[in-house]
């Protein structure tokens, strides 16, 4: 498992793909905290990084599926998915290590963006709990986006399909709370209910403001865990196939 990981990673870091994509993450990231300072009346730089975190989940589903989008379709592009499916490596730790690989590369991106909180204490005031949770909230939902994302992959032979379609579904699973208010699920209470408890912004919304919930930590790393079941159970299947 840990030769599958290491390979992975080498794969992000031995070329520039993994330094653009967080490159463009803290040139977002630094553009949306330098337009909120911008709009403060006061000179002293006491905000909340909630909105902060809220405008980077909206360019965030932008980077996840091209994190992700090249996690089995390239396996099959160069030829190394038999070589990969008939080693002794069961799929269950292949996934895992997939799954490790893209988390680490996301672990990058949230360890550049602390050094804004960092500069913002020493000239203003930041609320460490608050902070806190509002990194462990967008860490959750980001390994949640990656296993998404993982699992589109596992069925499409093209990167940009991937890329394409993880979009599509991150953008849905996004704006899911919003759909389930519109005047077509408002007249079936029950199918609404339905909808809004997939709902992952509302979650979110109180790791950013400094609460952690049970019930919120159990929604997320029971989503990790089910796409990752998912993409087990796909990868599993084409490699039935392939007898």
């Amino acid at each position: 498992m840990f030769s599958i990981y290491k390979k992975e990673l080498q794969s992000f870091f031995f070329t520039p793909f993994a330094y653009a994509l967080i490159a463009l993450f803290m040139l977002l990231f630094t553009y949306t905290i330098g337009a909120l300072i911008g709009d403060m009346d006061s000179s002293r730089l006491t905000f909340s990084y909630a909105e902060v975190f809220y405008n980077a989940i909206l360019y965030f589903i932008f980077l996840i599926p091209i994190l992700t989008m090249r996690t089995f379709p390239d396996e099959r592009k160069f030829g190394t998915e038999v070589l990969l499916m008939t080693s002794p490596v069961s799929v269950l730790k292949i996934v895992l290590a997939k799954f490790l690989a893209n988390a680490t590369v996301f672990l990058c991106m949230l360890a550049g963006s602390a050094v804004f909180p960092i500069i913002t204490a020493f000239k203003g005031e930041v609320v460490m709990s608050q902070l806190l949770c509002a990194y462990l909230g967008f860490f959750l939902w980001g390994l949640m986006y990656i296993t998404l994302g993982m699992f589109i992959s596992s069925f499409t032979e093209s990167a940009i399909i991937a890329a394409i379609l993880g979009e599509l579904a991150m953008f849905l699973f996004l704006f899911i709370d919003n759909f389930s208010g519109i005047a077509f699920f408002s007249q079936y209470p029950k199918l609404q209910s339905v909808l809004y408890s997939f709902a992952a912004q509302p979650r979110f919304g109180y790791f950013s403001q400094g609460f952690i919930r049970l019930s919120d930590i159990v929604f997320f790393v029971s989503a990790i865990i089910v796409l990752l079941s998912w993409t087990y159970i796909s990868i599993e299947k084409r490699r039935w196939k392939r007898g």
